[in-house]
C-alpha cells in the first residue's frame, strides 16, 4: 500500500514539476515579449503582462510540491543536530503536520476564493480570473501529497531523515595523532639546538 502511494506521488509530483517548468517558460517568454513591444516597438501589449503574471503564480504553487518532496525548503539544522537520532522522526512528523494544516487551509479557502471570483475577468482578456486563483488549491493539493509521501518514506526507512542538503560545512574532528607531535617531531628542535651549541664550542679558541 505504501509503495503504491509512493508511486502515485512520484507521478503527481512529476506532473506538477513539468507544469511548473512550462509555466516558467511561458512567463519568461511573455515578459521578454512585453519589454520588446513596450520599449522597442513602442506599442505595448495589452495581454502579455497578465498572462505572464498568472503563469508565474502557477509556477510557484506547482513547483512547491517538488520542493517539499525533496526536502529543499529552509530548515533549522541546529535542531536536527541537538536531537538524538531516534527522535528525529518525531520532529519530521511535527513539521509534516504543520505543513498539512497549512495546505488544508489553502485548499479550503483557495477553492472558496476561486469560486467567488469566477465571474470576474482578467484585464485585457475575456478569461475568468478564477484560472489564476485556482493555482492556490491545486498547488496545495500537489504539495500535500508530496509531504505525506516524504513522511511515509522516512518512517518506513526508504529515505534518510533530515534536510536534503546541509549548508554547514563538516569539520573533521582532531585526532590524537594530529594534536600531539610525534616523538621524532618533538626531538627535532632539541637536536637542532644541540648541533648549534656544538658548532659554537668548536669555533671558540
Amino acid at each position: 500500500m505504501v509503495e503504491l502511494f509512493l508511486r502515485f506521488e512520484r507521478l503527481t509530483t512529476r506532473i506538477a514539476l513539468m507544469a511548473a517548468i512550462a509555466m516558467l517558460i511561458v512567463s519568461v517568454t511573455l515578459g521578454f515579449y512585453q519589454v520588446v513591444t513596450r520599449f522597442v516597438l513602442d506599442a505595448p501589449s495589452t495581454w502579455s503582462e497578465v498572462i505572464s503574471r498568472s503563469s508565474m503564480i502557477w509556477c510557484v504553487f506547482l513547483g512547491a510540491a517538488a520542493g517539499f518532496r525533496g526536502g529543499f525548503m529552509m530548515s533549522v539544522e541546529v535542531i536536527y543536530k541537538l536531537l538524538p537520532a531516534r527522535r528525529l522522526i518525531w520532529l519530521e512528523a511535527f513539521v509534516a503536520l504543520c505543513c498539512l494544516i497549512v495546505f488544508v487551509v489553502l485548499i479550503h479557502y483557495g477553492t472558496s476564493m476561486t469560486l467567488r471570483v469566477r465571474t470576474q475577468m482578467l484585464s485585457g482578456l475575456e478569461v475568468s480570473i478564477a484560472w489564476a486563483y485556482a493555482a492556490m488549491p491545486v498547488g496545495a493539493a500537489f504539495a500535500l501529497i508530496a509531504v505525506l509521501a516524504r513522511l511515509l518514506a522516512q518512517v518506513t526507512g526508504r529515505e534518510t531523515i533530515g534536510p536534503a542538503e546541509s549548508e554547514t560545512p563538516e569539520v573533521a574532528a582532531p585526532t590524537p595523532d594530529s594534536e600531539s607531535p610525534s616523538p621524532r617531531q618533538s626531538s627535532a628542535p632539541r637536536d637542532d639546538a644541540a648541533a648549534v651549541t656544538h658548532s659554537q664550542d668548536e669555533v671558540r679558541p
